[in-house]
């Protein structure tokens, strides 16, 4: 190794770990995110309560886990579970304001989150809580000469997939295709037999089970707290409007950027890093704002803003 190379390694060796602790915060706003994406850009319903329906899956884990395989799987099941059924209930919620304003939505769904995060808080109580998992993802492994946390790297490889089947059933499936049909053209789909209610149901249970596994596998990360379906919605939303409405591909891309600006943010500039992410969803806003017309949502791996 040359002595130039030297230094740019040694200049980028300190920063590595914090750079992979980026790619598995990104992944996990993105498994997260991809839940609000499908709600707004298939359903057309700005769903506030979002944060809470990972909290669910957060707290599942958290009651369930106790260190063993087993639980941890049965956990993740569960978390599925309750977040497809909460997300099932919500649709039912909504059903009646479901083609109202999206003020009209944010204020009911803001209510389900406000009274979701209270019986969390009545049914786990105030504090916040640890998550068992197994023995072999609490240690470390070693990454480029560095000790890297077990759990994160495992973390790293599942979310990817995730990543990669969404991607695969938006763009490669029947039910991708007639979910992208609702999107662009509600009527010709109604007129082939298939109707559009069930499609927005089947998206609002398809996007609570995300955030419910979110919540499970990220717990260990975002843990279950008080404050958890706030942090999560808010970095939810900021992910999403980086990376444009209804597009799949600029939700993963915006997520890992903003799990970046997070973690290398803290390493290389702590007294600002607070302040990166929201001057970076300020410089897109006003980009967007100046030199890019308002199109039309569409669900799609690439998708528009």
């Amino acid at each position: 190794m040359t002595g130039y190379a030297a230094r740019v390694t040694d200049s980028i060796d300190p920063y590595l770990i914090p750079a992979l602790d980026g790619v598995a915060y990104g992944l996990l706003l993105f498994v997260a995110a991809s839940g609000l994406v499908l709600c707004f850009g298939v359903a057309n319903i700005l769903n506030l309560a979002h944060g809470t329906l990972y909290a669910v899956g957060a707290y599942t884990v958290s009651a369930l886990a106790d260190g063993g395989w087993g639980s941890l799987l049965l956990a993740l099941a569960v978390g599925v579970l309750a977040g497809a059924g909460a997300g099932g209930l919500l649709a039912g919620l909504l059903a009646p304001v479901a083609r109202r304003d999206h003020l009209t939505q944010a204020l009911l769904t803001f209510g389900v989150a406000l009274a979701g995060g209270a019986l969390l808080v009545a049914a786990f109580g105030p504090d916040s809580l640890p998550v068992r998992i197994p023995a072999v993802l609490e240690g470390t492994v070693e990454v480029a000469g560095h000790r890297y946390a077990a759990y994160r790297l495992g973390f790293i490889a599942v979310a990817a997939v995730i990543a990669v089947l969404l991607a695969l059933v938006v763009t490669r499936t029947r039910a991708g295709m007639l979910v992208r049909a609702a999107v662009d053209d509600p009527e010709m789909v109604a007129s082939l037999g298939v109707n559009p209610a069930r499609i927005r149901i089947g998206v609002l249970c398809t996007a609570g089970a995300l955030a419910g596994a979110a919540g499970v596998l990220g717990a260990p990360i975002i843990g279950p707290a008080p404050t958890t379906a706030d942090t999560v919605l808010l970095l939810s939303l900021v992910v999403v409007v980086l990376g444009g409405l209804g597009s799949v591909r600029g939700t993963l891309l915006a997520a890992l950027a903003v799990g970046e600006i997070q973690t290398l943010g803290v390493a290389l500039a702590p007294t600002v890093a607070p302040f990166l992410l929201f001057a970076a969803m300020a410089a897109v806003l006003a980009i967007r704002a100046r030199g890019l017309p308002a199109r039309r949502l569409r669900l799609r791996w690439g998708g528009t803003t």
